[in-house]
């Protein structure tokens, strides 16, 4: 007679039941928001005096820090590929959840759209670094030449953001119309959208998201990774 043992028993870790304790996809949204702090604000290359008080000339463009440009293209392309990371995990995680939110599809296309303009935005940072003065090309244009990067850069990487703008009122309406997402991250989302929105309807600035998108991310996938909201809650194992 042929003896069968019993199965052992299976790990805690994969009982019925059992939940995850949070949402780890989010983080990258977290991260990005940080990286994207560092690589639109701290690095930007904007040279000492050009700030309002005096005008930006030619003559000034050889003290932009090639350093700062250089490590801000780097991390920049780090969040470009952190942005549409985040698009591909919400549409696996959070658009299945909630099939019939346009706002929830909104999202990700906000994430892709803000992923593309900010590979030219931060790629012309990376250009500012080979060009400019100091740089291992700074011979391939005259001084005009790298004020025409110069240029770009003012707003470059900070247009980037207009695409996590809009993705923020999706949240702001997936919140507080649809109830999807937990309201604090609608009312921090309304706080984010308060200086670009504004910005753009007065004054016509560009680029005021980067401003505060950035750090709109790191505290929305934040909540969204630890939180409880129904669109973002990690499901049971099946």
């Amino acid at each position: 007679m042929t003896r069968t043992d019993a199965a052992p028993p299976a790990p805690a870790s994969s009982a019925v039941g059992a939940t995850p304790r949070f949402a780890s996809w989010a983080l990258a949204g977290t991260l990005a928001g940080a990286l994207g702090f560092f690589a639109t604000i701290l690095t930007d290359v904007h040279v000492p005096g050009d700030d309002g008080d005096q005008r930006m000339t030619v003559d000034m463009v050889d003290d932009v820090s090639i350093m700062k440009a250089r490590l801000g293209f780097l991390a920049g392309y780090a969040v470009v590929g952190l942005l549409l990371y985040c698009a591909a995990a919400w549409r696996r995680h959070v658009e299945p959840r909630v099939p019939d939110s346009t706002a929830a599809r909104l999202v990700a296309t906000g994430f892709t759209a803000s992923a593309g303009a900010l590979t030219l935005g931060y790629g012309w940072k990376g250009a500012m670094a080979i060009y400019g003065d100091g740089g291992p090309e700074d011979n391939s244009f005259d001084r005009q030449g790298r004020f025409v990067y110069y240029v770009l850069n003012d707003f470059g990487g900070f247009i980037g953001w207009t695409g996590v703008m809009f993705a923020a009122m999706a949240v702001v309406w997936m919140a507080f119309r649809e109830r999807s997402v937990a309201r604090w991250i609608g009312a921090v989302s309304v706080l984010g959208l308060i200086v670009p929105v504004g910005g753009m309807l007065i004054m016509s600035v560009p680029g005021l998201p980067g401003t505060t998108l950035p750090l709109w991310m790191i505290v929305a996938f934040s909540g969204f990774a630890f939180g409880k909201s129904p669109a973002t809650r990690p499901l049971p194992p099946a």
